[in-house]
């Protein structure tokens, strides 16, 4: 889906996943990225050759995770990935999802000193880190309801950014509202919400009841495309 490519590099979320059923066995790097400007293309192009107009920049690198572990830097920007060339945000983070858990992959970036590889051994991804990158999946962010017009109880999680043209928005799924089940369960807090949401496949509707204004309406989200 190419809004929601455009939605991981607007909001520089952590580095996760798509494409698979079981969030147990999704890899994970540990980093956060954005899509290169036009304009850092163009100053790659200019410095490095043409080869090199493209790719994604780590905005910050999680500690304690792969990347850390491997020395990778805010500021790199990942080119290629086990040779294949990264171009954007959505492409890395298939690539990522993808890779095998039982050997080293090679990661490789650019930096003001040259171009250099890096062997990373990927983990299985994080269940609260799964769940977010779920719900942007079928398009929405979520965070703590932060009004008291917002809080049915304490922390409950809020809908707080709707891609458009996604599944969510289809449904109509709208900013301001509170989640208070995902399917059958329910959900008090944003850490409960991206529990219930890690444990989601992508291959099925999601169905969530929501608090807006002095109702409680049910939605269901369709599958997002895999393309």
């Amino acid at each position: 889906m190419k809004l929601l490519a455009r939605a991981v590099g607007t909001l520089a979320l952590v580095l996760l996943m798509v494409g698979a059923a079981d969030a147990r066995t999704w890899s994970w790097l540990g980093v956060r990225i954005r899509d290169l400007s036009e304009q850092e293309m163009d100053d790659l192009a200019s410095r490095h050759g043409i080869r090199e107009g493209f790719g994604v920049v780590i905005v910050e690198v999680m500690t304690d995770t792969p990347a850390a572990e491997a020395g990778v830097r805010a500021g790199d920007i990942v080119v290629a990935l086990d040779g294949r060339p990264v171009t954007d945000t959505r492409l890395l983070v298939r690539l990522i999802s993808r890779a095998p858990l039982d050997r080293d992959v090679r990661l490789t970036v650019l930096r003001s000193d040259g171009r250099r590889a890096m062997r990373v051994r990927l983990v299985p991804m994080p269940p609260p880190v799964a769940g977010e990158r779920m719900a942007l999946e079928f398009g929405f962010v979520i965070r703590e309801a932060d009004t008291a017009a917002e809080r049915p109880s304490a922390s409950s999680p809020a809908v707080t950014l709707v891609a458009p043209r996604s599944p969510a928005e289809q449904a109509g799924l709208a900013v301001g509202d509170v989640i208070l089940q995902v399917n059958d369960r329910a959900v008090i807090s944003r850490d409960a919400a991206r529990e219930a949401l890690a444990e989601i496949p992508t291959d099925r509707p999601l169905r969530l009841t929501v608090r807006r204004d002095d109702e409680h309406v049910t939605l269901t989200l369709t599958p997002p495309k895999d393309d």
